[in-house]
């Protein structure tokens, strides 16, 4: 199902007001499909992106918008509302936060392990250098208001 297609049908069964907006729609980067289980199953309520990667032209995600999440085959999975939107150093993610995420053993040891490497990465296709002690994150707390099934 096309994102647009889930966002119209969860306003027609009234999981969401009539003049709700879709901010966006998104697969995450590594393990879509993996990861978009975990926001299905409730378990995944989180997630940190950079905000020092986001272009002039691209809006930021807000508090209180909806988000259609996709699979690896760019499928709409859900509709998601983001809770809170807050803006940290990446230093200052911590452990709730990283259990939120839902990923591994839910540690914040592991949830650096992880985004290290995953925003070494990021940063570097950007043409850009990730420095841990000055990176800015969004860190997105959300839940789940219409699944697909």
């Amino acid at each position: 199902m096309t994102p647009e297609a889930l966002f119209e049908k969860a306003k027609k069964s009234n999981a969401l007001p009539e003049t709700a907006k879709l901010q966006s729609e998104f697969k995450f980067v590594d393990d879509a499909a993996e990861l978009a289980d975990l926001v299905l199953s409730g378990v995944k309520t989180a997630t940190t992106s950079a905000l020092d990667l986001y272009r002039d032209d691209e809006p930021l995600p807000q508090t209180g918008a909806y988000d259609v999440v996709l699979d690896s085959q760019n499928q709409a999975v859900c509709v998601i509302k983001n809770d809170r939107v807050i803006a940290t150093k990446y230093l200052d993610v911590d452990a709730k936060h990283a259990y939120l995420e839902g990923e591994g053993d839910r540690s914040l040891t592991y949830w650096r392990q992880v985004h290290h490497a995953f925003f070494v990465e990021e940063y570097q296709s950007e043409g850009h250098v990730f420095d841990e002690h000055n990176a800015n994150m969004l860190l997105e707390n959300f839940h789940v208001v219409y699944p697909t099934t």
